[in-house]
């Protein structure tokens, strides 16, 4: 008898081999476009080892909501690295209360993975996690979990490491669709450091649930926002870095917001825009600042 995890592998296969059959359309958003500003905890993550016990300066996730809501966000991406270690049921509860009675929506979470794995104990271990996740997500309030493609093991091809994700998302795609969550792969380098090798696995992967976590500064190509805006249509969430940095530029240069804004409302983008702050400055002193600059865009 065939298995139900073979027959998703076959499914993703053929669809890996035919792009374009059955393609999976852009979002249709009825209306104009409509954006919403919200910080990434990620914005404050220590420079020291990743630690699950908190973020900068002591801040835990009531601080973080706290933070969001005094300087204007309406939202609160709740990086899931920085939760503490085995959180429990109830602390993600007591997190949704707060924010709730703060006005702040969590506008979603954000995990690691590699979905390129062959099929094995070590990819169905990174598929436990984001459905774990996925769980976890629906106790927060959260309606979107940014997930990553993945980078292809040493030896193996990038077409068979597309196949793989394909499979692998077909798979998520049905425990976070029965949850209400919406996952978005990012542009995030390894298979999808291209825009075309992105929008293929969109259009491949039959889930309603499964779109784009655009980050504007992860494109190293010869033409990032010609790339951005290949695949703002199927965005279910943004993160905002505020830098771009084409292919052979040696290091981060000042982005153009208002270009980046109009990709945006271009696609009739509707939804959260999270400031994922990476640059050198202090983010004390440069969070805020960005985010003013931000609110202009937004509404």
């Amino acid at each position: 008898m065939l298995s139900r995890r073979s027959f998703l592998g076959g499914l993703a296969a053929t669809a890996a081999a035919l792009p374009f059959a059955h393609a999976a359309e852009p979002f249709v958003r009825a209306g104009k476009s409509r954006l919403r500003l919200s910080l990434a905890a990620y914005s404050f993550r220590d420079d020291g080892p990743r630690s699950k016990d908190g973020l900068r300066g002591g801040m835990d996730m009531f601080k973080f909501i706290d933070y969001c809501a005094e300087h204007g966000c309406e939202g609160a991406e709740l990086t899931s690295y920085y939760f503490p270690a085995n959180v429990t049921d109830d602390y993600l509860a007591q997190v949704h209360r707060h924010a709730h009675l703060r006005g702040v929506t969590v506008s979603g979470t954000a995990v690691g993975n590699n979905f390129c794995l062959a099929a094995g104990e070590a990819r169905d271990k990174e598929i436990a996690d984001v459905n774990e996740w996925v769980r976890k997500a629906a106790i927060l309030g959260a309606p979107h979990i940014r997930v990553f493609a993945g980078t292809a093991p040493k030896g193996m091809a990038k077409e068979e490491a597309k196949t793989n994700c394909i499979a692998a998302l077909e798979e998520c795609g049905e425990a976070a669709g029965k949850a209400g969550i919406f996952l978005g792969i990012e542009n995030h380098g390894g298979i999808v450091a291209e825009a075309n090798d992105l929008v293929d696995i969109l259009k491949a992967v039959k889930s309603p649930w499964i779109g784009i976590n655009l980050d504007t500064g992860n494109f190293h190509t010869d033409d990032p926002y010609a790339d951005l805006a290949k695949i703002a249509p199927w965005a279910v969430n943004v993160q905002f870095k505020g830098y771009i940095q084409a292919r052979g530029e040696k290091q981060k240069g000042p982005g153009d917001t208002a270009r980046t804004f109009k990709i945006l409302r271009d696609a009739n983008y509707q939804g959260f825009v999270a400031l994922e702050y990476e640059l050198p400055e202090d983010p004390a002193v440069r969070v805020p600042k960005m985010l003013d600059e931000m609110k202009p865009f937004m509404g």
